[in-house]
């Protein structure tokens, strides 16, 4: 994944504005505070609600 870096000091959580985490495996950008995972399609962060997946608690601990 091909992800600028220094784009996830820019960028936020749509919902509560908090950081948010790359996981550069899974190609999504993870919020801990919401438990939402949005992906990451051909480089570019896909942060709308509706494509987002919800995190399950095992994986919401991962990230803390």
């Amino acid at each position: 994944m091909a992800l600028n870096i220094a784009l996830l000091d820019i960028i936020a959580c749509p919902l509560c504005k908090n950081k948010l985490k790359l996981d550069k495996e899974k190609q999504e950008l993870i919020c801990t505070a919401d438990r939402l995972a949005y992906p990451v399609k051909q480089h570019i962060p896909v942060l709308l609600t509706s494509e987002a997946r919800t995190l399950s608690l095992d994986e919401a601990d991962k990230w803390r």
